[in-house]
């Protein structure tokens, strides 16, 4: 367990950090409400909405997470020309997101998700997007806009869900500006560009993904085979999330941590992975070493997946859950009941 002093520490210099967010931004639409009849139409039930409420979504998500630690951020991202897309600056202006990164694109639709729910179950999500890779003009400026941002700023993070952002040339540019600046970048990958992120700071897939990606099942209790993984993704760590297993971390030098979860109540694992990518490249742009941020990152992942929905983690309840954890330990050492 991190040490008290050092938790509190990097917690009060994350707020004073610039971070950078590119990758694939989206507006998540809920359509709440109730049902209390079936369509004469066909046996589906009619959902008569109450309530319509809009959330930031993939990147923007990410971005909001680390607004939430209170660290300075930008969004370089595109939106459509489209009503979606006044959302979604109208939602980042609320969240204390910087949007002077983001590219409008009238070619391309705001990427969205709206779902239906009713007495608290999901009945329903469909999905306007377009995924194919940004080219042309669109892509040189968004690269303009990526240089601009990063001329002064602590962490880059990259987030990928295959809606397109996150072409090669982009992933090029972000690394290699980054290089040249010395400050770290996390990328949080999706299948289509997963071998293309050579030389990031921290490389964070879930365990499916990476399954997939290399077509083999991972042994983690065995995981002698990690170190091949390392090789072939060329990246100098390797963050594996495991749901609630916690997380695995790989190190450039072969080294391998284990952190179990720190989840009492799993209401909802939406945006769990977004949250870490945040708080692991905040915590990088702090100080932290990686261990330290992936520590940092676990108990934020812990809270998240406690709230309903996609949701975002404060530095005080993070302070509140090491406390509830570090006197648990105290506890125990001192032959006291848990």
């Amino acid at each position: 367990m991190i040490a008290r002093d050092r938790l509190n520490a990097l917690l009060e210099a994350m707020p004073h950090r610039r971070i950078v967010v590119v990758g694939d931004a989206m507006l998540d639409i809920y359509l709440i409400g109730d049902v209390e009849r079936i369509s004469p139409e066909a046996p589906v039930p009619v959902v008569r909405v109450a309530e319509r409420r809009y959330a930031l979504g993939g990147a923007a998500n990410v971005a909001a997470n680390v607004a939430a630690i209170g660290a300075e951020v930008t969004l370089v991202a595109t939106v459509g020309d489209d009503r979606r897309g006044e959302q979604l600056r109208t939602e980042m202006v609320a969240a204390g997101i910087r949007d002077d990164g983001i590219v409008t694109t009238p070619e391309r639709p705001t990427t969205s998700k709206t779902r239906v729910v009713a007495r608290g179950q999901q009945m329903l999500r469909f999905d306007e997007e377009e995924d194919a890779l940004l080219e042309g003009a669109t892509l040189e400026l968004l690269q303009k806009r990526l240089a601009k941002t990063m001329r002064d700023v602590d962490a880059v993070l990259l987030e990928d869900y295959n809606k397109g952002a996150l072409a090669p040339p982009v992933i090029e540019t972000t690394l290699r500006l980054a290089r040249q600046r010395g400050i770290p970048s996390v990328v949080d990958p999706k299948f289509k560009q997963f071998f293309s992120y050579r030389g990031a700071t921290v490389f964070k897939p879930n365990r499916r993904e990476l399954e997939a990606a290399i077509g083999a099942v991972l042994d983690i209790e065995h995981a002698d085979t990690l170190p091949a993984v390392m090789e072939r993704l060329e990246v100098e760590n390797l963050l594996l999330t495991l749901g609630a297993h916690g997380m695995a971390l790989l190190t450039r030098s072969g080294g391998i941590e284990r952190l179990s979860s720190h989840a009492h109540e799993v209401y909802d694992v939406s945006g769990a992975g977004d949250t870490v990518t945040a708080w692991v490249g905040t915590a990088l742009a702090a100080g932290a070493t990686v261990f330290e941020a992936a520590e940092l990152a676990n108990y934020a992942a812990g809270i998240e997946v406690g709230k309903a929905g996609v949701a975002v983690v404060s530095r005080e309840e993070v302070r509140a859950l090491f406390e509830r954890q570090f006197d648990e330990v105290g506890m125990f050492r001192r032959g006291g009941v848990l």
